[in-house]
């Protein structure tokens, strides 16, 4: 499969240049190659010479029974603007934190960077499911996220990351009507929604993962305080 991204001119005269590239390439009749990556399934944190931490902590959605809905970009749109950041950057002194859902995986993530604390991240990343599911948020707050999250999704693009996401849609499946589907789903985004999806993260708890890179010394203290809940790799 070969991804070209050019006008019509311009592919008239390169396409014979193609042709000929991908017919000296060796034949190759083995079919296509299974990846079986190994997973791990504990916590794990990778320690390097810093001061600092990048603390993740992930989970697949679909396990714990949460079907896509285009309101979850609204949702992660909001709470990296209001919770996240106030939780993680301006109380916690990290230079940044965010969430994100792949619909395609079913993976959701939270991640801090530049983090000095460990530990208080990880029960910040806890605490929102709680915060969704007793938030109140207005309609107009409601509306901020939907049009936030649409600016991040129809984002300006050059002809070379138009034709690269038309690739990546066409191998994932993603038609237009599935698009479609989603983009009207975050434009009829209610309250309710943001309730609902922390119900879901917290059924999340129980499966999730945590993955750090960082300090020696935050890592052994975090370990001490948890019982030894991360498995310990020294990278440098």
């Amino acid at each position: 499969m070969v991804n070209v991204t050019l006008d019509a001119a311009n592919y008239a005269e390169f396409a014979p240049k193609l042709s000929a590239f991908l017919a000296a390439l060796p034949s190759k009749d083995a079919g296509l190659q299974q990846w079986s990556p190994r997973k791990n399934t504990g916590n794990e944190a990778l320690t390097i010479p810093s001061q600092v931490n990048y603390v993740a902590k992930g989970a697949n959605l679909f396990e714990v029974g949460y079907e896509p809905h285009g309101s979850v970009a609204a949702i992660t749109n909001y709470t990296g603007l209001t919770y996240l950041w106030e939780r993680i950057r301006v109380q916690g002194g990290a230079y940044g934190g965010f969430n994100r859902f792949n619909e395609l995986s079913g993976t959701f993530a939270f991640a801090s960077y530049r983090d000095p604390n460990l530990t208080g991240t990880l029960d910040n990343y806890a605490g929102m499911a709680d915060f969704l599911s007793n938030l109140e948020v207005s309609d107009s707050e409601v509306e901020r996220s939907i049009i936030g999250a649409i600016g991040e999704i129809d984002a300006y693009q050059l002809p070379d990351a138009k034709g690269y996401t038309s690739m990546v849609e066409y191998l994932t499946e993603q038609t237009a009507d599935k698009q479609q589907q989603m983009r009207d789903e975050l434009l009829d985004t209610t309250a309710q929604d943001f309730k609902r999806f922390g119900e879901i993260l917290k059924r999340m708890e129980a499966s999730a993962r945590v993955v750090v890179v960082g300090s020696a010394a935050d890592v052994e203290k975090a370990n001490e305080d948890r019982g030894g809940f991360l498995t310990v790799t020294k990278v440098l």
